[in-house]
């Protein structure tokens, strides 16, 4: 039986269950129920590409009808408004720029700028912070851009300035104490 391509919950435990039924061990067939959870993400799905999709049908005929936004069924108001956050941007990324003051060109360190931070936690409501000079969140950071260096297959100019402006250095301690007020 074809498993159901879908991010719902009743979707995936439905595929655990056919995979199982296919005599899968049970991590296997999560694996696999994950994997095709994660599958349908990619596939576009999201709240816009459904009422596109729906819109076609109906122009082509189906029985179907629009309800109206907090009608029993119809997406609500704040779906509208979550789903719009990266319906708006291509790929579903915020538009920073080096022109407009929101990211920092590479020979100053290619990080966010306050401004940069602010639009990104405005559009998309993440909370990003400035650069830290020492603590969890500054190892933390410097361990993972340091793997993006290293598997990166080009030069990762980008990478490397934010690990400098971020003092990643002897295994991401800082030398000597900073002032990040100006950060």
């Amino acid at each position: 039986m074809p498993l159901i391509k879908s991010k719902s919950e009743k979707a995936f435990k439905k595929n655990i269950a056919t995979e199982v039924k296919a005599g899968k061990p049970v991590k296997q067939a999560v694996a696999i129920a994950y994997s095709t959870q994660r599958a349908s993400k990619k596939d576009g799905g999201g709240l816009y590409v459904n009422i596109h999709a729906k819109q076609e049908r109906i122009k082509h005929g189906s029985k179907e009808h629009m309800r109206k936004v907090g009608s029993k069924g119809a997406p609500t108001k704040e779906a509208f408004i979550e789903s719009a956050k990266t319906a708006k941007h291509k790929d579903g990324g915020v538009s920073l720029s080096v022109g407009r003051g929101e990211k920092l060109p590479t020979k100053q360190g290619a990080g966010l700028t306050a401004k940069g931070r602010e639009k990104y936690n405005r559009e998309t409501g993440s909370k990003l912070k400035a650069p830290q000079a020492s603590g969890s969140r500054h190892d933390s950071f410097c361990a993972r851009m340091k793997g993006v260096v290293e598997h990166s297959s080009g030069d990762a100019p980008r990478a490397k300035a934010s690990l400098n402006r971020w003092h990643c250095k002897d295994g991401g301690q800082p030398k000597k104490k900073y002032d990040i007020k100006g950060w």
